[in-house]
């Protein structure tokens, strides 16, 4: 069973969106995948994220 997505609009720096396509390339996901990856990395580091292993994260899925 898949989780669900949820689609939520987005407003960020140009500066910031810069380094995240970068990034983004440099690890070969899309842009929308790799903020999903930065903020699930970030809310496991300060607890806020429920235990258990994360599901992938692929550009397959609708993100």
């Amino acid at each position: 069973m898949a989780a669900e997505k949820k689609a939520y609009p987005l407003r960020i720096s140009a500066t910031v969106l810069e380094a995240m396509q970068r990034w983004a390339d440099d690890d070969l996901r899309s842009v929308n995948a790799q903020i999903e990856y930065v903020l699930r990395e970030a809310l496991h580091k300060n607890g806020r994220l429920k235990p258990g292993k994360p599901k992938p994260i692929t550009d397959d899925e609708d993100i």
